[in-house]
């Protein structure tokens, strides 16, 4: 029985952990053909994995070059690749570094995965592009990290502007928000600041953080054609976060 992607070629940013490693195994299974981009070749998941830095145009652009020529063509685009930082907190305490790291990596790298990555999917009619973004593009974080939710903001909108213009072209673009998740990045924080990490918990009905596999499902389902009427969406996997209504923590 054929996978849901079979034959479908798939880059994936951000594949040496986390999301991005549970989806480009997913992928994978389903019958895709999948191409990792990260900093960190090592590892990565994936058919090949090209070492970039996916906040350098010309890094992108070369990648992206690459791929259409030895893939002939891409049908589907995760770019999943971000950060959070633990130096990313309050507006009153970020220094301007900080905050244009985060910017650089987390909005500037999906702009330019989607500027020199979608025109391939014109090129074969059409495919399925899912933007990382999070679940605090809709809601305040519960841990200051003005940077970061600042940066899902924006894939949150540029996805949805995308959606829109390309979708009578086949493209689809679509925001994909988790929640917060089991991830090495979370794992860190707890390490460091059990306290901190304790208040992104409390606010979750289903009382867990999910689990990279479940964000990587919902990425299948935006990518494949089950989803073919699906574009321009805050698709949202937090666990009920966004839906609950909870009294907020008090914060000293």
């Amino acid at each position: 029985m054929a996978g849901r992607l079979e034959g479908k070629v798939c880059v994936i940013t951000g594949t040496a952990s986390g999301i991005g490693a549970e989806s480009a195994r997913l992928f994978a299974a389903e019958g895709a053909r999948v191409i990792g981009i990260d900093l960190v070749a090592e590892g990565a998941e994936g058919e090949l994995t090209i070492q970039a830095d996916v906040s350098d145009e010309a890094q992108v652009a070369a990648a992206y070059e690459r791929i259409g020529k030895e893939f002939h063509g891409i049908d589907v685009l995760l770019n999943n690749a971000g950060i959070n930082p633990t130096d990313d907190v309050s507006v009153l305490d970020t220094e301007l570094e900080a905050w244009q790291r985060v910017q650089d990596v987390n909005v500037r790298s999906v702009f330019l995965c989607c500027k020199h990555g979608i025109p391939h999917l014109l090129e074969g009619g059409g495919g399925s592009v899912i933007n990382v973004a999070s679940f605090v593009a809709t809601m305040g974080a519960a841990v200051s990290q003005i940077s970061y939710t600042a940066s899902k903001g924006a894939v949150l909108a540029l996805s949805r502007e995308l959606g829109v213009e390309f979708a009578e072209r086949g493209v689809r673009v679509n925001a994909l928000c988790p929640g917060p998740v089991n991830t090495p990045l979370l794992k860190e924080l707890f390490a460091k600041d059990p306290e901190r990490a304790s208040k992104r918990l409390v606010h979750i009905p289903m009382g867990r953080f999910g689990e990279p596999e479940e964000i990587a499902k919902a990425a299948l389902f935006l990518a494949s054609d089950d989803s073919s009427f699906i574009t321009a969406t805050t698709f949202l996997v937090d666990g009920g976060l966004s839906g609950a209504y909870l009294t907020p923590i008090q914060v000293n």
